[in-house]
């Protein structure tokens, strides 16, 4: 697992990474590579960039990929990577919903790593049939809630682990875009298409394509796992067939109480996701469009914003920061996060070692069945007029 480093002695080698999804025309697969590549810990060697045969080869072109690792499906890979001596040790699943639970289950049982897009699956049932084959496999599975790799995220999260808000009373998390505001998937919009098709985003719109990224981010910050919801859905583009709005009331195990809204038809938004957190002795305030910053209000004190790198941020932010304070890091290096804290969980697991426990902040299968839940649960509930449904 060793190899020279530059700068002398030995650094573990690139893992070989290969990728189903993600070609000529998808936005989130040449994010996922540009995350990989951005630490140096991966070599892009593989991949099923396409459903369709003849744009999975010209896809692999375009990345000068070595035209025997182009594959026409993920099937033709799996079984072409585990007969060479140089095969992949993870794979990323990058398709549109309905085609995460196939692929991955079986590069698990093969002995595959596994780094995935969200939502987990698009139902319940697949969701905890991943999770068994996780447990029995003994692979790393890492799902992109991207958001939680950047460094002011997780520097709340440890804020309300070492109880510098007190008990946690009221979170407000939003995710507002327009994007969706008109019909774009009548226009050959290749992501709008997908994701208001329920055959392949699954019974939820928006709240399973952004909602599911905000609950997440209030329980992974908080701690707190939602257990009831009442929400409604709205389709307010008409003739669309899943939601494109979601506003919700929420009940934590903790006593806190929550307010969700995500919505992809609000003029003026971009990607607007934003977090609120208020407990006893403060509250803390993060906004993805303005991500290097937290606002900390402390009872009875004047609010002061701590800075990405600067006085304040503790040991977790350092952790996933890659430049000096006043260099903004944004979007792609909080992806990038994902994927380094994945490569150390899966070169831990390779060379038996255990990993650096600041990477192991990485969500995982639990935050996927949790998400999937969440999505089924409110769309139960609002079918049943808003009433207060379990997750």
């Amino acid at each position: 697992m060793a190899i020279e480093g530059q700068g002398g002695g030995t650094a573990p080698r690139r893992l070989r990474l290969g990728m189903v999804g993600g070609g000529r025309g998808a936005f989130i697969g040449g994010v996922h590579r540009m995350a990989a590549r951005l630490d140096d810990r991966y070599a892009f060697v593989a991949g099923a960039l396409s459903s369709d045969a003849e744009r999975a080869r010209a896809s692999g072109a375009d990345l000068l990929l070595d035209p025997d690792r182009c594959y026409p499906d993920w099937e033709a890979m799996l079984r072409g990577e585990a007969g060479r001596p140089d095969g992949i040790d993870a794979v990323a699943i990058v398709t549109p919903n309905h085609m995460h639970h196939a692929p991955a289950k079986a590069f698990l049982e093969a002995g595959v790593h596994v780094i995935c897009d969200k939502p987990l699956t698009t139902t319940v049932e697949d969701a905890e049939d991943l999770a068994d084959a996780v447990r029995r496999s003994g692979r790393v599975f890492v799902l992109t809630h991207n958001y939680t790799g950047y460094p002011m995220v997780r520097h709340a999260r440890a804020m309300v682990e070492a109880g510098e808000l007190g008990a946690i009373r009221v979170v407000q998390v939003e995710y507002p875009q327009d994007w969706l505001s008109t019909r774009l998937e009548e226009t050959g919009q290749k992501q709008a298409a997908w994701r208001t098709d329920p055959a392949r985003t699954g019974v939820g719109g928006c709240v399973g394509d952004i909602g599911t990224h905000a609950f997440q981010l209030a329980e992974f910050v908080t701690g707190g796992r939602v257990t009831q919801l009442a929400a409604e859905l709205t389709s307010f583009v008409e003739g669309r067939p899943v939601d494109d709005n979601a506003q919700m009331m929420l009940r934590f195990d903790n006593g806190a109480r929550g307010l969700l809204w995500a919505s992809q038809v609000a003029p003026g938004n971009e990607n607007g996701l934003r977090l609120r957190v208020y407990g006893e002795r403060g509250g803390i305030e993060w906004f993805q469009e303005q991500p290097n910053h937290l606002r900390v209000s402390p009872l009875g004190e004047p609010p002061r914003t701590v800075t990405r790198g600067g006085p304040g941020s503790g040991a977790i932010a350092g952790h996933a920061t890659r430049i000096p304070s006043g260099h903004p890091e944004g979007y792609l290096e909080g992806f990038a996060q994902i994927y380094r804290d994945a490569a150390e969980l899966i070169t831990a697991s390779l060379e038996g070692r255990d990993p650096d426990p600041l990477a192991t902040w990485v969500p995982g299968i639990k935050d996927g069945v949790r998400g999937v839940r969440f999505i089924h649960a409110a769309v139960r509930s609002s079918r049943a007029g808003g009433v207060w449904t379990e997750v």
